[in-house]
């Protein structure tokens, strides 16, 4: 079963988090946002609220979730904006509904597959969580995903963030890792859906690099990118974020 929040009214937008986060982290988006739009934001399986049966789950998989869900609910056309591993399920979506979405958005998120190196750390990841379990591993993964500079400012936050990854489930964060891992290019999606896209990209993204964002660019009807800012950018540049995607929405309306 999928948890989640629902708030205001107008045309519908999907806000899906990442990996070891919930549906909380939108919550100042989502207040703003539902000013001109219904926002929804689910818990993906595993995460929050939401239960996962199970070991496994792809992306593909995830999706369907996502699609069987939204007809559920009557959820008609959305504009999709997916953080980080909520991007790549964007893009399965995305895959699987086509013009059935209005418009979507990566936000510190790829269309391209892990390559070599990347599909190694997802396995240490793996390794260290069924070694330490979930807590060890969340209070080591959450606040790299700031940038450096901005750390001091943001630990309140970074303690919320971790106090709510901790929530995750063993079984959700090694199987999400695993279909991160796993997880087929959709670069060409990118270039050919058909609704128009948003990206944002941080200067100083760890887990996203800039060279890989730019290489979007071309295909992106609204691209950003934040100086300064590493994964974090709804909280790193909160009024800056906010601003861009109320200005993607604005336009596409």
């Amino acid at each position: 079963m999928i948890t989640y929040k629902k708030q205001g009214s107008g045309p519908a937008l999907l806000l899906i988090h990442g990996f070891c986060e919930s549906k909380e982290m939108w919550e100042t988006f989502s207040n703003e946002l539902s000013t001109s739009h219904t926002v929804y934001c689910p818990d993906l399986p595993g995460f929050g609220e939401s239960s996962l049966n199970g070991t496994h789950i792809s992306l593909e998989e995830t999706a369907l979730f996502l699609q069987e869900w939204m007809a559920e609910k009557e959820i008609q056309n959305p504009t999709v904006i997916g953080h980080s591993l909520g991007g790549y399920v964007t893009l399965a979506l995305a895959e699987l509904m086509g013009s059935g979405l209005k418009a979507i958005g990566l936000f510190h998120s790829t269309a391209f597959a892990d390559d070599e190196e990347k599909k190694s750390t997802r396995n240490k990841t793996i390794s260290f969580i069924q070694k330490h379990g979930v807590d060890k591993f969340v209070e080591a993964f959450i606040p790299p995903l700031f940038s450096e500079q901005h750390r001091g400012k943001h630990v309140a936050q970074i303690e919320a963030l971790t106090q709510l990854g901790k929530r995750s489930t063993k079984n959700g964060l090694v199987a999400f890792t695993a279909a991160m891992r796993d997880r087929k290019d959709r670069f060409d999606l990118w270039k050919t859906f058909p609704g128009p896209k948003l990206m944002i990209a941080g200067e100083l993204d760890g887990a996203v690099k800039i060279e890989s964002s730019r290489l979007h660019q071309p295909f992106a009807s609204h691209y950003h990118e934040l100086l300064g800012t590493g994964h974090m950018g709804m909280f790193e540049e909160k009024e800056k974020t906010l601003r861009m995607i109320r200005e993607f929405l604005e336009d596409i309306s």
